[in-house]
């Protein structure tokens, strides 16, 4: 990820010790919270006091690049939003990257999927163990995404693997439904498998401002198949403001979607986005996710080395088990935070 800034500032060979925290407290005043800021310095050792100091002031280290030298810390001033996800058991939902190739090209997509995008594919075989063990781990949700899933010639057997396991979900564009893809959806259990189908607006104007020219109608012909066929179908929404979030809902009231069939997120500042939320690793509330190349903190970084946990998939139970010790990772960091800032 590589993340712009509102304001940076050159930290010289200051560290905490010899006058950087009065720059930074200044930095944070010039700037709104939500915005980003910067901070370069040549001692690539002032990482682990800044991130530290985020997280003692609840602000959150959001990027780290090093170029010529010089190490580019990327902060965002305050926290996260508050609704990111609920808190559920870790492994009780599981989340398959099972290709990263898209037939779309969405100028905010958290992976950086499109038709250019090197497929990288799970692998049914790897697909059937992985359900296989998941079954055994007690996982209740499987969550099954890309890039477009549809563009694999296979997915019908994933999607069967993964439901023989668990209630699965999986995320579509929806326009992909016809010729022998149609075929792969009749076969499909009705009882198992859920359809996430993006759509980000009533307003086909909006929505093809972020996926492209002609994609609303073939969407919303795609919903209207799926449903057709007798699956049970989400909406989600991907918008950029409450105002949007706003008009789907309505758009949603209207055509009587369910509160349990409806998603908006906003947009998270990770993949080819150039704006949005930023989120750092203590933002999210970890859930596994699997792609070709390893085991993820959370779906929406699943192609970014902060929130790698492990290169390794295989036992499934270990891989879990990397989560859980990242997480208490996580919460030893806090606690010795506290410790150590605690003034009397």
């Amino acid at each position: 990820m590589s993340a712009d800034a509102t304001l940076e500032l050159d930290a010289g060979a200051k560290t905490f010790a010899s006058g950087l925290l009065p720059d930074l407290i200044a930095l944070l005043r010039r700037s709104r919270r939500g915005e980003l800021v910067a901070v370069t310095s040549h001692d690539p050792n002032l990482g682990p006091e800044l991130e530290a100091w985020c997280r003692f002031t609840r602000n959150s280290l959001i990027d780290t690049q090093v170029e010529a030298g010089r190490t580019r810390w990327v902060l965002r001033h305050g926290e996260a939003a508050a609704d990111l996800g609920e808190e559920r058991p870790v492994g009780s939902r599981l989340w398959l990257y099972t290709n990263f190739d898209c037939n779309l090209s969405c100028d905010y997509c958290c992976v950086r999927s499109s038709p250019k995008t090197p497929r990288r594919a799970l692998g049914i075989d790897r697909v059937r163990r992985i359900a296989r063990e998941a079954a055994e781990l007690g996982v209740k949700e499987i969550f099954v995404t890309g890039g477009e899933p549809f563009m694999l010639p296979d997915i019908g057997e994933i999607l069967l693997a993964c439901a023989a396991a668990a209630p699965t979900t999986v995320l579509t564009n929806g326009m992909l439904f016809a010729g022998t893809r149609l075929t792969t959806l009749r076969a499909l259990p009705r009882e198992r498998i859920t359809f996430q189908i993006s759509l980000d607006s009533p307003m086909p104007e909006r929505h093809e401002s972020h996926r492209g020219k002609g994609t609303w109608a073939r969407t919303w012909k795609g919903i209207q198949k799926a449903r057709a066929k007798g699956f049970r179908v989400r909406l989600a929404a991907t918008v950029s403001t409450d105002a949007e979030a706003e008009d789907f809902r309505a758009f949603l009231d209207a055509q009587e979607i369910s509160e349990e069939n409806r998603v908006i997120r906003r947009i998270a500042l990770r993949g080819v986005a150039t704006e949005g939320i930023a989120l750092a690793r203590a933002d999210l509330v970890p859930e596994v996710t699997i792609t070709s190349d390893g085991v993820f903190w959370h779906p929406v970084g699943a192609e970014d080395s902060d929130l790698l946990v492990s290169r390794e998939i295989f036992p499934l139970a270990d891989a879990f088990a990397a989560v859980r010790s990242a997480i208490d990772r996580e919460f030893d960091h806090r606690r010795r935070l506290a410790k150590i800032f605690n003034c009397a």
